[in-house]
């Protein structure tokens, strides 16, 4: 069964068109400056412009400042993706100010990890479930990694979800017979290097997805 798919990260204009010939539902912007997929608003607003409007554009954010994510949105976003220790009210707020989804991520590494998301239930609109870096990460997230899938088995989720961490165009369709996800997201599984984008992994992804 075909799955929704987030392609993050995407820094070019060659990126942005295979993810949206690929059949993306959402793009992915990271305003994070330690991350190697960091962009600012105005090359952001320059690649959502090229997307049509049935496309999401989501803009990833690390314990933001009110400025950072306002200059984003004034860019084009129609979601908010949270990927730092936000709070449940922060998330809320957000969503009140500016009018579009709020995402938040979850980090996991153990079942016990998933007890977070309960928490925003009524706050955010979808939870990324994705992979918990190691304590001495500069960021956390775009790394890689994957976590036991089978955790999310038989799990109650109080959100629309994605599945995120460690996915590629060969991995994909077991990690989505182990998890049901609905929609997944993927950034480095689909580069050549850090930061990379390789339109020819774009195209394989999004073919995995839509099988």
């Amino acid at each position: 069964m075909p799955v929704r798919t987030k392609i993050c990260g995407v820094t070019t204009n060659a990126a942005m068109d295979a993810a949206i010939a690929g059949g993306a539902a959402w793009i992915g912007f990271v305003f994070c400056a330690p991350s190697p997929r960091n962009i600012d608003s105005q090359a952001a607003a320059a690649l959502i412009a090229r997307a049509p409007n049935h496309v999401g554009k989501v803009g990833v954010f690390v314990d933001a400042e009110d400025g950072a994510i306002a200059a984003a949105v004034a860019a084009g976003l129609t979601a908010i993706q949270l990927h730092g220790k936000e709070s449940p009210e922060q998330a809320a707020s957000l969503g009140r100010r500016y009018g579009i989804e709020v995402w938040k991520a979850a980090p996991v590494r153990t079942r016990d990890d998933l007890a977070l998301v309960t928490r925003y239930r009524g706050a955010a609109d979808r939870i990324l479930y994705d992979a918990k870096a190691p304590a001495d990460a500069v960021i956390p997230g775009g790394q890689g990694l994957r976590f036991d899938w089978r955790l999310l088995e038989g799990f109650d989720h109080p959100l629309p979800w994605l599945l995120s961490g460690g996915l590629d165009a060969g991995n994909l369709r077991e990690a989505i017979g182990i998890t049901g996800a609905p929609a997944v997201d993927v950034s480095s599984g689909v580069e050549s290097a850090p930061g990379i984008k390789d339109v020819d992994k774009i195209a394989a992804f999004l073919k995995a997805a839509a099988q």
